[in-house]
């Protein structure tokens, strides 16, 4: 029999059906049950009268049941204007134990505030039972299939590519090394240079979502060792503005989708709004940023911190940006060679690429990459790196058109988006420094 949900349980008044779910609530008066029914849709209430003879087995096995055991029920659903539960009631002919609860649960599912974030996460498949945390993923899941929706439309092709690597040298990060047969391999700081062989190949747009790792030691709100990366690169661009251009489109359908399907959720749950972008989103070079920020905010830092954004900067910026220009987004440009990797493009040796900030957090970092193979193996040599990169360097050896490209941590934005204090709470299961498990 197919599962009805009880979301669509209106479609289905005064007909004998089976609804099946986890037990939040039992109250046990005098003359009456009443079981507060979940689902990953919604909640319904069953009552079952004590004083009718037929239902005493049901009163039997509810005397015994316990809070968030599954249960399958039987019967037919009523109107009934008294219940302020949807002001339906389910009236039960059988009900059937599908699996039964501890009687003290670790935690209280229903108040995520009532214990530290570290006791949640060790029991996170009961900390997500809690509708705050279950639906930041219905939330985040649509976000990834509107963006996935956006590229489809535009003829991108989703690729899949290893996380296995045998080159230590993607980026700055530090990686994870494991034991491969009969010597070392690393897990994928990104799928970069795996994205720029498909450019390579003739796949003009690709994209991927799968997972990042990052050994960085790092104990932030906004760090994780694995993430889920949101990575694309398109053929044929004039110059990195093009990319901007992209994630920019992108992101505004995205984010007009999602405000479409959960806006009001957003804002009952989370107390936030998802804020479409009307505008284009400005742009700044970021030498001109810190001008800004001090002539506006008196925020002064050394010169030598001026290579690239602080985590005060990036705060700063995004109140610039709402000042100025009514955006959430901003663009900052013209970071200088030593803050970008070996594969950015550059003209008057200045990487072409940028950072986007969101709600005062980098989000992004994308680039137009350099194509032409005696450039590549140049900039290589001057970061130390060609001989650790001679296999990527090998995709360029043949051709390869200009082509640009971005990548973002769905994780990192789905915290933004809700407003959500640490990405530990916009993470399906956290990993950390100090977790690894469940």
């Amino acid at each position: 029999m197919k599962k009805i949900y009880f979301n669509e349980l209106e479609n289905y008044f005064d007909k004998e059906i089976e609804i099946c779910g986890f037990v939040e609530n039992i109250r046990n008066i005098k003359w009456v049950q009443f079981i507060v029914l979940r689902d990953s849709t919604e909640k319904i209430q069953v009552t079952i009268e004590k004083s009718e003879e037929k239902n005493q087995e049901m009163v039997e096995l509810v005397n015994n049941l316990s809070v968030e055991s599954t249960i399958k029920v039987t019967g037919s659903l009523k109107k009934n204007e008294n219940v302020k539960l949807r002001g339906m009631e389910f009236i039960p002919t059988k009900i059937e134990i599908t699996s039964k609860s501890d009687l003290e649960l670790p935690l209280n599912i229903h108040d995520k505030e009532a214990q530290l974030l570290d006791q949640r996460l060790d029991y996170r498949w009961l900390d997500l039972r809690n509708e705050y945390n279950f639906n930041i993923f219905k939330i985040q899941s649509d976000l990834v299939k509107y963006m996935r929706e956006f590229l489809y439309n535009n003829d991108f092709t989703e690729i899949h590519t290893p996380k296995l690597i045998g080159a230590a040298s993607e980026s700055g990060s530090e990686v994870f090394e494991v034991k491969y047969f009969d010597r070392n391999a690393y897990l994928a700081q990104s799928p970069q240079f795996y994205k720029q062989m498909a450019i390579a190949s003739g796949f003009d747009r690709v994209f991927e979502v799968a997972p990042v790792f990052r050994a960085e030691n790092s104990n932030t709100n906004r760090h994780t060792t694995e993430f889920t990366g949101f990575d694309l690169e398109f053929a044929y661009i004039d110059s990195y503005q093009d990319v901007m251009d992209l994630e920019e489109e992108l992101l505004t359908y995205a984010l007009k989708k999602l405000n479409e399907k959960h806006g009001e959720l957003a804002k009952r749950l989370y107390n936030k709004e998802i804020v479409v972008p009307k505008n284009k989103f400005p742009r700044i070079k970021l030498k001109d940023l810190y001008m800004e920020l001090e002539k506006r905010y008196n925020y002064k830092i050394d010169e030598s911190e001026k290579n690239d954004l602080t985590t005060e900067a990036e705060k700063l910026s995004y109140k610039y940006a709402m000042e100025e220009f009514g955006s959430e987004f901003i663009f900052v440009t013209d970071f200088p060679k030593d803050k970008r990797a070996f594969y950015h493009m550059r003209e008057n040796d200045i990487p072409q690429g940028y950072d986007l900030i969101y709600r005062g957090v980098e989000i992004t970092t994308g680039a137009q990459r350099e194509h032409r193979y005696d450039v590549l193996v140049k900039q290589a040599k001057e970061k130390g790196l060609d001989k650790d990169v001679e296999f990527y360097l090998e995709f360029f050896k043949y051709g390869c058109p200009p082509h640009g490209g971005f990548g973002l941590g769905i994780d990192r934005l789905t915290m933004l988006i809700l407003g959500i204090a640490t990405i530990k709470e916009s993470m399906f299961i956290f990993r950390g420094p100090n977790r690894l498990t469940p």
